[in-house]
């Protein structure tokens, strides 16, 4: 066979959601804080986030680590009350954008609460990410306070659930 009519084969990249391991929370806050530096935030900036964006194994959340090709590519956390789920993390690596990871670990939040009886997916979104999530069908519906910057207000994101259920 001649070497311009063979097809080149790409490797198939292998995505899998997980629970996290109980030592994994330091690796993982370190990948937040590399995805949200990716977006061009100086070290004051990112200093002031470290508490929020710590991701912690034992602390409660509802928790989905993504990995691609066994790489560690993007974490997802959320918290349930009543029928409400608040999406609180989802950061996909910079070095994996573009792959599906967030995609991925958004549709696990998403039929995750609905099976957990959440009837809406609540988020505040980073302003860089609010086109990510409208791409998710999720609508902005306000604004909501920074937790870690005073005076910064960030775009709030509402997806209903019951149809997403249903559907």
């Amino acid at each position: 066979m001649p070497a311009g009519s063979r097809k080149r084969r790409r490797r198939k990249q292998m995505l899998r959601l997980r629970p996290p391991r109980a030592d994994e929370g330091p690796k993982l806050t370190e990948l937040c804080l590399r995805s949200k530096a990716s977006h061009g935030y100086d070290e004051a900036f990112m200093a002031a986030c470290r508490e929020e964006l710590t991701v912690d194994p034992g602390g409660g959340g509802l928790i989905a680590v993504a990995e691609l090709n066994g790489e560690c590519a993007g974490v997802a956390e959320m918290s349930l009350e009543g029928e409400k789920a608040e999406l609180c993390k989802l950061f996909v690596d910079p070095a994996h954008h573009g792959k599906g990871v967030g995609r991925a670990l958004f549709d696990w939040a998403r039929e995750e609460a609905a099976e957990r009886g959440a009837r809406v997916l609540a988020l505040d979104a980073d302003p860089s990410a609010a086109a990510f999530y409208e791409k998710m069908d999720a609508r902005m519906v306000g604004q909501s306070p920074s937790g870690s910057i005073p005076g910064r207000v960030l775009p709030r994101f509402e997806l209903p659930l019951a149809a997403t259920a249903s559907a």
